[in-house]
């Protein structure tokens, strides 16, 4: 049963040497060294640490707020605009209120990420949730160019030299500053949660903090009478408009309701904790409805204060964006005498600028992922990449970012007409949304709960209509068009993944082609079957393998998704002739893994090793777009092991879908199939309950040290702690108190019952433990380390333990013993 990691393919010892490859090894030297599995839990924000990162976005919006209603406004009124900003400014103000309070309802029931789509998914349905999955993944594109363009600005605005750099670079300043910044964005997204958060925090606390400094001291001297109007820069203003209509005139209303239009781009950011919950510490809900309330705050603060200052000082925007509102604000308040601290406020809003576009890149990704398991998107954007980040999302939204940027150019207030309306979609979706579920659940409280995300709902409504009619030719016509198409093309993709489940799920077929069959006997050939996934392709390549008259068919599950396997485990158990093995990928490498294993069968003398791999065939275009070709990779790294061949075996979906439409063509015309996700892996974390036994455990005597194995001490193999029998150093049946990592976990059926069989590993050596009547323990999983106490006995050389007493070990975590039977 014993599957042991082969020395050779990967730890340099007897057989073929794996060489790295040239992409896997320039990876690893840019990003640093895998990331397991394991280290996924600890992965999370503290609320800190959470507020710097999450609410990079929403507070960095306060930079150009202002200075967007500006615009609109002195082009209409002229100077009127200055009275002007502080009656629109409470309008912004106050629909931030709204949406705060609003999605303090949201993550207080939905404390899984994913924000506005979770909350449509959940009470409109998943067709309809793609609305808001649309409307958000092009918020957070249009949000990386907005606010790398609006750091571009600043810079400038500190150094008007860099506009003068002579041709090519000059005309494209703001482009190269833009670009080189989302670049570094997604290099240090790509490295790790902990590594973006460290480095993308701070800016988040020295842009509020020098910006609130900045404001007070704005404030005092207004009070003092020694603030005055901004002085004239170099460069063009936008010309001063000279109205003498009233208030109620249509031009007017109009000049209002776009002002209106480009200051809602200030709320942009504050979802970003409600898509991102699950990246926090645990109580999650709580934590994020604290930052919630935080981040609403500092912007209401920071908004109210600098369109102020604007009031006072008159700072007037410049045709070719810089210097920028906060800026000549900043040198006006500090003055000559002030310029350090002038400095402080011009580094903290370009760090904060820059930065928030990093929202996006924790954001889109994990919606992305989101979306994807629903079967409306690509799978390969559900998969964790070097460093345990959806590294394919990441990448994505760093390419149409920088396409955006780059065509329409890097100019805030010609980005804004693409942004708003993707971001005011969610909150309605959100709010709706919520309002329903108060309508459905009527929990405690459900009618102030009810009216608040009524409120919300429809006010972000009204923002996205009005947006639409104004921005229309500006730039908004695209997203009006844009969104739709979108949405037809995720429900498109959904209906082909549909398809293809029906045919590789259908109940009637698998049950006919599952039926338990006697094992042929053939001497010295052990057949090897991969395992995804439990469906018709599988079961094809299991019969295939049978007919080959091997010695031993084993089916192998690599373990990279703990839930998933579980799945597997419950879908395998019902009269399966053939045990199925879950064998440990910590690093989710499944060529490696695959060739470590066929390499340890082929060992043995005169063995003769055969890796069967379903494989399923799709489409040429589009199935290759939705479906990554791994059985072929793993084929092609099996076939260099010597002893072993590789056969794939391919399902031909694509036939399988035309005939199955073709056979039920007359009746399901006009009855289209209920709109079922594929299963997937769901993105809340599960914690696995604890077993234990007492702490008096005391450590078996030992004559010698055993010698470490290859690998000792690394994730594979922990080295025994203190009070424990290190299992290298067990060779007489005895007692024995052991602690390893857990390597293998197969289910044997035996007559009418199972065996749960589970091999651990220290530094030292491997361990078997059998469990009768056991076809499953919550947490007893790949990857997971335990400790085993109980009576140890000798089979074929090896230590085996009969119904040990077990203690799952959690890094950082007490565990509570409980007593299980020996």
């Amino acid at each position: 049963m014993a599957v042991r990691r082969a020395a050779g393919v990967l730890a340099g010892g007897q057989g073929t040497e794996l060489p790295e490859t040239f992409w896997y090894t320039a990876k690893r030297r840019l990003l640093g060294p895998p990331m397991v599995n394991e280290q996924l839990r600890t992965e999370r924000l503290s609320k800190p640490l959470a507020l710097g990162v999450l609410s990079c976005d929403g507070i960095s919006s306060a930079a150009y707020g202002t200075e967007e209603m500006l615009i609109v406004m002195v082009v209409a009124v002229g100077l009127k605009a200055f009275n002007l900003i502080i009656p629109m400014t409470l309008v912004i103000l106050f629909g931030i209120v709204i949406v705060v309070l609003s999605y303090r309802e949201v993550v207080t029931v939905y404390t899984r990420a994913g924000g506005s789509y979770v909350v449509a998914r959940e009470n409109f349905g998943p067709r309809v949730a793609q609305i808001a999955a649309v409307a958000l993944l092009i918020d957070y594109v249009v949000t990386v160019a907005v606010q790398t363009a609006a750091a571009a600005a600043v810079i400038v605005s500190a150094f008007p030299s860099l506009s003068r750099l002579p041709s090519p670079i000059g005309p494209n300043i703001l482009d190269v500053l833009a670009v080189l910044m989302i670049l570094v964005m997604c290099y240090g997204n790509l490295r790790g949660i902990r590594e973006a958060g460290k480095t993308f925090a701070l800016p988040t606390y020295l842009f509020s903090v020098s910006v609130g400094l900045m404001i007070i001291i704005g404030l005092i001297r207004e009070a003092m009478g020694n603030l005055h109007h901004v002085p004239r820069y170099a460069g063009s203003t936008f010309a001063l408009g000279h109205s003498n209509q009233g208030l109620l005139s249509f031009a007017i209303i109009y000049m209002l309701l776009k002002a209106y239009a480009n200051g809602g781009s200030s709320l942009t950011g504050i979802e970003a904790v409600s898509n991102a919950v699950s990246a926090l510490r645990p109580p999650e809900g709580h934590n994020a409805r604290q930052i919630l309330v935080m981040q609403g705050s500092i912007v209401i603060f920071l908004i109210g204060g600098i369109s102020w200052l604007s009031h006072v000082t008159h700072a007037t925007p410049y045709l070719n964006g810089y210097p920028t509102v906060l800026a000549q604000e900043a040198a006006l308040v500090f003055g000559s005498s002030g310029r350090f601290l002038y400095w402080v406020v011009i580094f903290g809003t370009a760090a904060i600028l820059f930065t928030g576009g990093n929202t996006s890149f924790s954001g889109f990704p994990f919606l992305a992922s989101f979306v994807a398991e629903d079967s409306f998107l690509p799978r390969w954007l559900t998969k964790r990449g070097h460093r345990l980040v959806f590294s394919n999302g990441i990448i994505i939204l760093t390419v149409i970012s920088l396409t955006l940027g780059l065509v329409v150019g890097f100019n805030v207030d010609g980005l804004v007409p693409f942004y708003a309306i993707g971001v005011f979609t969610g909150f309605s979706m959100a709010g709706f949304g919520m309002a329903r579920y108060h309508l459905r659940t009527r929990e405690p409280g459900w009618r102030r709960r009810l009216v608040i995300n009524t409120i919300g709902g429809v006010y972000t409504v009204l923002v996205v209509l009005i947006f639409a009619v104004v921005k229309f030719k500006e730039g908004a016509w695209l997203v009006v068009i844009v969104g739709p198409i979108l949405v037809y093309v995720l429900i498109r993709l959904n209906r082909e993944y549909r398809a293809e489940a029906q045919v590789l799920e259908s109940i009637g077929e698998r049950r006919a082609a599952g039926a338990p069959q006697r094992p042929p006997n053939y001497s010295r050939r052990v057949v090897i079957v991969f395992v995804d996934d439990f469906d018709l392709s599988t079961i094809a390549a299991l019969r295939y393998a049978k007919s080959l008259r091997p010695t031993t068919v084993r089916a192998v599950h690599f373990v990279i998704d703990g839930e998933r396997a579980e799945r597997l485990r419950a879908a395998w158990l019902p009269d399966r002739s053939v045990s199925l093995d879950f064998v440990d990928c910590p690093d989710r490498r499944l060529t490696r893994c695959a060739a470590d294993l066929v390499s340890h069968e082929a060992e043995t003398s005169g063995t003769q090793v055969t890796a069967i791999l379903p494989r399923r065939s799709f489409s040429p275009l589009l199935g290759r777009f939705l479906h990554d070709r791994t059985a072929d990779k793993i084929a092609g790294v099996v076939s260099r092991v010597p002893n072993a061949a590789a056969i794939v075996i391919p399902f031909d979906v694509q036939n399988r879908i035309r005939v199955l439409q073709e056979r039920q063509a007359e009746r399901d015309m006009k009855a289209p199939a209920a709109l079922t996700p594929v299963p997937g892996p769901p993105a809340d974390g599960v914690t696995a309950g604890q077993q234990g036994f007492p702490s008096e455990v005391a450590a078996a005597p030992q004559d010698a040290a055993p010698e470490p194995l290859p690998g000792a001490g690394g994730y594979d193999r922990p080295i025994p702690p203190p009070g424990v029998t290190p299992i290298g150093s067990i060779h007489q049946p005895g007692r024995a108190t052991v602690e390893g990592r857990v390597r293998v976990v197969e289910i044997r059926p035996v007559e009418h019952n199972s065996v749960l069989a589970c091999e651990i590993s220290d530094s030292t050596g491997d361990l078997t433990a059998l469990f009768y009547g056991r076809s499953r323990i919550p947490g007893l999983m790949c990857g997971a380390r335990v400790r085993f106490r109980g009576t140890v006995g000798i089979k074929n050389g090896a230590p085996i333990m009969i119904n040990p007493a077990y203690e799952l070990v959690i890094p950082g975590a007490t565990s509570k013993p409980s007593a299980d039977g020996e």
